[in-house]
């Protein structure tokens, strides 16, 4: 395998990472939904979308080539600031510690506690 071609496997696994970010971004209201041409928001779906590829990260820890591990980290990282916004904004406040980022670990072991951008 050529190191700067990403094998079948790595470019599928990107494909499902990266479509679960726009659907994540789409329910944050960040990018239009394209079958109904509206920008709607949705937290408990995007919070869902966060939490699935937490559940992905954690699962395929230790089996992923590099660049799939740095993408799914930038996603989730960029997803969860953005549910932060979103939240803060619609309610102009931040959210108590247990309705934090979703899947907010950070990957840092799994405290839960979401780190300060």
């Amino acid at each position: 395998m050529n190191s700067t071609t990403p094998s079948r496997a790595a470019a599928l696994f990107l494909q499902l990472v990266l479509g679960l970010q726009q659907s994540g971004m789409m329910a944050l209201g960040k990018l239009m939904n394209p079958i109904t041409r509206k920008i709607e928001t949705n937290l408990e779906v995007a919070r869902d979308t966060i939490d699935t590829l937490a559940a992905i990260e954690a699962r395929t820890r230790g089996n992923l080539e590099p660049d799939e591990e740095r993408v799914l980290r930038q996603v989730l990282t960029e997803l969860r600031m953005n549910y932060l916004d979103t939240v803060k904004k619609s309610t102009g406040a931040t959210p108590p510690a247990d309705q934090g980022a979703p899947g907010g670990s950070g990957g840092s072991g799994g405290s839960g506690e979401v780190p300060n951008p």
